[in-house]
């Protein structure tokens, strides 16, 4: 089961390795815009309420976000409604947002921690789980116009996507055991 998860792993990253890296690009900004907005507004205008701060930075980092998503990290799969892309994407981010904002207020609120800056760091961590969910969704439910039709990707799916028929259709393409004569047994 690992070997096979592992390998699963080692052929998502040889096919996403551009997207990959224009991700991290566009990820790494984001991540600027964040969590230095959020740092600014936990020390500054919304001094007593660092969930509020961490959701009003994560938004902003959203909207820069799906424009440098769309327009040059998955620009070549964009699909033709962008408001089914738009509401994706929000819908989303949504979630990834719910995952950072959700690690700083179970830091402050689940376990007691007024210091600010452990608060930032939690969400910080937040982040970083959320990026992982936040880049298959993206690839897979987002920006997945011709997906299957790109030679380099034509197979993706089969990667992560675990099809117990697979096994009885090897089972059907190995020959027929036979018998003490040689000929194929009934």
């Amino acid at each position: 089961m690992f070997s096979s998860l592992a390998d699963r792993i080692r052929g998502l990253a040889s096919l996403f390795w551009r997207e990959v890296a224009k991700f991290g690009a566009v990820g790494g900004v984001a991540f600027v815009i964040d969590n230095g907005l959020t740092y600014y507004l936990m020390h500054g205008p919304m001094s007593d309420s660092e969930a509020k701060a961490r959701f009003v930075g994560a938004t902003v980092a959203t909207i820069f976000s799906w424009v440098a998503n769309r327009f040059w990290t998955f620009r070549h799969r964009r699909q033709a409604n962008v408001l089914r892309e738009f509401v994706m994407f929000v819908i989303i981010n949504g979630i990834g947002i719910g995952i950072s904002t959700g690690f700083t207020a179970l830091a402050k609120y689940g376990m007691g921690i007024d210091n600010k800056n452990l608060l930032f760091l939690a969400g910080v961590a937040g982040i970083l789980v959320a990026t992982v969910v936040r880049f298959f969704a993206y690839r897979f439910l987002v920006f997945n116009q011709e997906l299957d039709q790109e030679p380099e990707f034509s197979h993706d799916h089969e990667i992560i996507e675990a099809h117990p028929h697979r096994e009885s259709a090897r089972a059907a393409e190995r020959p027929a055991s036979t018998t003490v004569d040689g000929g194929p047994q009934a």
